[in-house]
């Protein structure tokens, strides 16, 4: 999925700036989708709106600028129905981790023990944040999808802990 597609299903979900809308990404689990910076995000917004899937007020704000807050319109939702039909491209999972263990055979074995350290870390963290409770009731599918990242989260960290050894060992033997 792209950036205007996530946005306009973010937007299904209730109005939001630009700025919600990234924390959306950053929170709600919306960055295994498609990354998104603000510098990505306000484009796809001003698209769009010039498009007429999205509309835009002004709020005023005390000593602040205005902020700007989108809804989607009809033709927005069927914009978002219509991509959602369309085949879905093949997933893709990138990861410097795994990258990196690609090749740990080259790094020392401490590093390569710091680097695992680190993602169980990380999936510890995530696995956290998916628990946290929501503000806004979920809907089938948020709640199917919560349910499956946290069991691929569950699933990387047992692999971690019960795998470690078998990648661990050969770093070490390569630095002897």
């Amino acid at each position: 999925m792209d950036v205007r597609t996530i946005c306009l299903g973010i937007l299904t979900r209730g109005d939001a700036t630009g700025y919600e809308i990234k924390k959306s990404f950053e929170e709600d689990g919306y960055q295994h989708f498609v990354e998104a910076s603000f510098g990505s995000i306000y484009p796809a917004l001003n698209r769009l709106t010039e498009e007429g899937l999205v509309s835009v007020r002004e709020e005023a704000q005390e000593k602040r600028p205005d902020r700007k807050v989108y809804s989607i319109t009809k033709a927005g939702r069927q914009a978002l129905v219509a991509a959602l039909m369309k085949p879905l491209p093949e997933d893709k999972h990138r990861s410097p981790f795994v990258f990196a263990m690609l090749f740990s055979h080259l790094l020392p074995p401490g590093r390569v023990t710091a680097l695992i350290d680190a993602y169980i870390a990380y999936g510890e963290a995530k696995l956290a944040q998916s628990a946290q409770p929501k503000t806004k009731p979920q809907t089938a599918g948020e709640r199917f999808v919560t349910g499956l990242g946290r069991a691929i989260y569950l699933t990387m960290l047992d692999y971690l802990r019960t795998h470690r050894a078998e990648i661990e060992g050969p770093a070490a033997e390569a630095a002897e």
